[in-house]
């Protein structure tokens, strides 16, 4: 442990995801996903903008991983398209897709860049949806093929995996809530049965990542609500911890404790029995074992706390007439990433990495030719904090992927939210490092000394 309390080899880096930024969606074989699909149509996102060029990454990926190098980011945080590799979701393999991948890994371990590997990042093979999704037990082998070819091809040179990103969002927003592709709203039993489909998922590719990639080291990257206590009594912490970790039948596919508890702990949450009776998915003894494949870390997706308010109360703390917002009118909670760190931890007895985490501004290139961004700085100068603090309690994080490394395309949002650390004229496709940036480049400098 390093004296300012993160680890030597701590894990700076940056994160983003295949449909958010690579554009290229019919090129090279690619296959349609759900969000391609649904981006086509009227209706289900803000101007009815779709990612069909987004930042035009496939084919700019070089010069991204030079700023990426040039930033001295340890990691990078990316998605494989499951449609790009494989249009029809299993079967025949586009290979001018997967050589993508391929190139993409070579120039950043050339750069000196950790990559960090996700494998389902939200965009569904359309073929797979038609038919039925994550609803077809079918769906699990099929992932399984799947995160086979991906780690035959990048398992030489990949050590960091993540099954799925958010099962809170691709199943809860997607499919109960039906505010995300495939804008659905499925019934509880449904529900229940798409769930069974992801743990299993998860387990098998797990799996498949042991035998193809030694040494690898593999987590999922989860959301979730995490509940800031109201002061640092005892009793305030611990009912924080229990509002954090509980679930309500309404909106169950949202909680941290649905998609993690039967992965780490082996068992449904204590609620769910009296939720949801006879309902609960039911597995055999090996389908647990595929269920409850050890992983080495926890990742964690992050922005905001939530409060601890009484219903008399209107407003706390964080929340209050004229509190800090980002553009996304998330509050700006710093203490967050501490209390994740912490009740992850205690709860699931694995390492954290911060999978996600930053700020929706609003950017634009000033008249000096510069993206200047002091509330970003501001931002990730009281997050990282937090961190720390967890750190210097002993807490093992393994690093921090900054979202994202360059604004995007925000699902509904379309183009209008800014995240990134590298501005992105969508009209001409140039790049401009912001100031945060290059604030964050000189944090990686010193590891955190700076903070």
């Amino acid at each position: 442990m390093a004296e300012n309390g993160f680890c030597k080899d701590f894990l700076w880096g940056a994160a983003s995801a295949a449909h958010q930024i690579e554009g290229a969606y019919l090129e090279d074989g690619k296959g349609m996903g759900i969000w391609d699909t649904f981006g086509q149509k009227t209706g289900y996102i803000i101007r009815n903008e779709n990612g069909n060029v987004a930042c035009d990454h496939y084919h700019r990926y070089r010069e991204d991983v030079a700023i990426m190098k040039e930033l001295g980011l340890k990691s990078y945080r990316f998605s494989v398209s499951w449609p790009r590799v494989m249009p029809d979701g299993y079967g025949t393999v586009n290979e001018k897709g997967l050589r993508f991948y391929i190139d993409l890994v070579n120039e950043l371990t050339e750069a000196g860049i950790e990559p960090m590997v996700t494998l389902f990042h939200w965009n569904l093979p359309t073929a797979i949806y038609e038919l039925g999704g994550w609803e077809n037990p079918q769906i699990v082998d099929w992932f399984a093929q799947y995160t086979d070819v991906v780690t035959l091809a990048l398992g030489g040179k990949v050590k960091y995996w993540m099954t799925f990103n958010e099962p809170q969002l691709f199943i809860g927003a997607g499919l109960n809530a039906g505010v995300f592709a495939p804008f659905e709203k499925k019934s509880t039993e449904a529900l229940m049965r798409i769930s069974k489909n992801v743990y299993l998922a998860h387990g098998k590719a797990v799996r498949v990542i042991r035998k193809n990639c030694r040494d690898s080291i593999v987590g999922m990257a989860p959301t979730g609500e995490i509940v800031i206590p109201r002061d640092l009594k005892a009793e305030s912490i611990e009912r924080a911890r229990t509002l954090t970790f509980s679930m309500k039948k309404e909106n169950f596919t949202s909680s941290i404790t649905w998609w993690s508890d039967p992965v780490f702990m082996g068992a449904f949450p204590k609620e769910a029995e009296g939720l949801f009776g006879e309902h609960v998915p039911s597995f055999t003894d090996d389908e647990w074992k595929i269920v409850t494949e050890p992983l080495d870390f926890y990742g964690f997706n992050i922005y905001q706390g939530l409060e601890d308010l009484d219903p008399a109360e209107k407003y706390g703390p964080y929340a209050y007439p004229g509190s800090p917002k980002t553009s996304m009118d998330w509050n700006v909670t710093p203490e967050v990433l501490y209390w994740s760190c912490r009740f992850l931890y205690e709860r699931y007895g694995k390492p954290i990495m911060i999978t996600e985490n930053g700020m929706s501004c609003f950017d634009w290139v000033s008249l000096d030719g510069k993206v200047h961004d002091p509330n970003r700085i501001d931002f990730l100068h009281r997050y990282l904090r937090s961190i720390k603090d967890a750190v210097s309690e002993g807490i093992p994080v393994l690093g921090y992927q900054y979202w994202s490394i360059m604004d995007n395309f925000e699902w509904i949002n379309g183009y209008d939210k800014r995240f990134g650390l590298v501005y992105v004229d969508y009209r001409t496709q140039k790049r401009t490092i912001k100031d945060s940036a290059y604030w964050y480049r000189d944090v990686i400098a010193s590891n955190g000394g700076n903070l």
